[in-house]
């Protein structure tokens, strides 16, 4: 048994670094997790856990507590947004969770959060509202500066920090060189369920062409609501100011119909909004020395499949299992995790990437049921390996 446990610092309190952290202090590791939000983040979109992630949560223990909370929406309508008229519902499959006949599970990401969040508890230390601002390492460990908190020396540093990753950006470089770009954007916040859905999900198309969609968990409970975009080139913008992301979706979705200006002017007011364009994260390697990254931070699929929480949650999962199994030897494990992972992931990133091509657009006109995608027929298969 060793005398002086290993000390890992993960950044981001989300999806994948939230349940890096419960696999770690599992395995007998020291987690700090910083996150440059006040507490885990409020909103967002929902998400689709499948396969090899219901393994993962089921081995959590969480399992139950995800199907407790999922959106157990009742179906879908396509409204024609300047007219209004209904074009077609569907009691069989949602856009965003497939068939509700599934096995995969739908849930919004807070709640996902919060479920980790309370699962990892306090077995990790946090530092809220902070920003890592330098990470300088050597062949013994990694010392980190953050913004406001004291310096700390870490065996292990973990970029889990989404899309735009702080730490791949303080330790492998500019955001360009490794994001590939799908063509879109899309916005995603909370506003009143003024449309009185209940467990109901409602999409917007303008010229047959999706541009708004609200989903309602609960009839009482805010809607969230997506708004999007295509283009053909990334747009040039702070992506730190939120009134210009909110100028450019006012600028570009189509003002029509009486439903659309209101979720446009709803979304002014929403505190809880997140813009970005959808991209893929690809990268020759997901480590450099004693800096590893997981989930979005190195290998975002985009939205474009409904596969990026499952992946996040399998590969939190063999992270901490391989760095367990390699205490001795971190970046031993560390290459294991590239090498147990890197196929699953590279599959999912072109399955994704080929979804957005002419020949298989994953969001065209909706017309009928048949003609909405079954996302669950995305699941990649993985076999997770037993670790101690």
């Amino acid at each position: 048994m060793e005398s002086i446990k290993k000390h890992i610092l993960i950044s981001g309190a989300g999806i994948a670094g939230l349940s890096t952290a419960y696999w770690l202090i599992k395995y007998g590791f020291n987690v700090t997790i910083a996150e440059s939000a006040e507490h885990i983040r409020p909103g967002g979109q929902a998400l689709d856990v499948r396969g090899p992630a219901l393994q993962v949560a089921a081995q959590m223990g969480i399992l139950e507590l995800i199907r407790n909370n999922s959106t157990k929406l009742k179906g879908m309508s396509v409204i024609d947004a300047t007219s209004g008229e209904e074009i077609f519902s569907s009691t069989e499959r949602t856009m965003t969770g497939g068939k509700l006949d599934s096995p995969d599970l739908e849930i919004l990401r807070d709640d996902l959060c919060r479920i980790l969040f309370q699962t990892v508890n306090n077995q990790a230390e946090y530092i809220f509202n902070d920003t890592i601002i330098s990470i300088h390492q050597n062949e013994s460990g990694v010392d980190v500066t953050f913004l406001h908190a004291a310096p700390q020396r870490f065996d292990l540093v973990i970029g889990a920090d989404g899309l735009r990753s702080n730490v791949r950006r303080l330790v492998f470089g500019p955001d360009k060189q490794f994001m590939r770009y799908l063509g879109n954007y899309v916005a995603t916040f909370t506003m009143p369920n003024f449309l009185n859905l209940d467990h109901w999900e409602v999409f917007f198309q303008h010229e047959g062409i999706p541009v708004a969609v609200s989903i309602v968990k609960e009839k009482d409970s805010e809607a969230r609501t997506y708004l999007g975009f295509s283009a053909d080139e990334p747009l040039d913008y702070d992506y730190h100011d939120i009134k210009i992301q909110k100028a450019l979706l006012t600028e570009r979705v189509p003002n029509v119909g009486s439903n659309l200006p209101k979720i446009l002017e709803h979304m002014q007011t929403s505190s809880n909004f997140y813009f970005d364009s959808m991209n893929q994260i690809i990268m020759d390697n997901w480590f450099k020395d004693r800096v590893v990254l997981v989930g979005d931070a190195g290998y975002s699929v985009s939205p474009a499949t409904g596969q990026g929480t499952t992946i996040a949650m399998v590969g939190a999962y063999v992270l901490a299992g391989e760095l367990s199994t390699n205490k001795h030897d971190l970046l031993m494990g560390l290459n294991n995790y590239e090498n147990e992972l890197r196929g699953y992931v590279k599959t999912n990133q072109e399955l994704a990437y080929n979804s957005g091509t002419d020949e298989h657009q994953s969001f065209g006109s909706f017309t009928d049921e048949n003609s909405v995608p079954d996302f669950g027929l995305s699941m990649i298969p993985f076999k997770l390996k037993t670790y101690h």
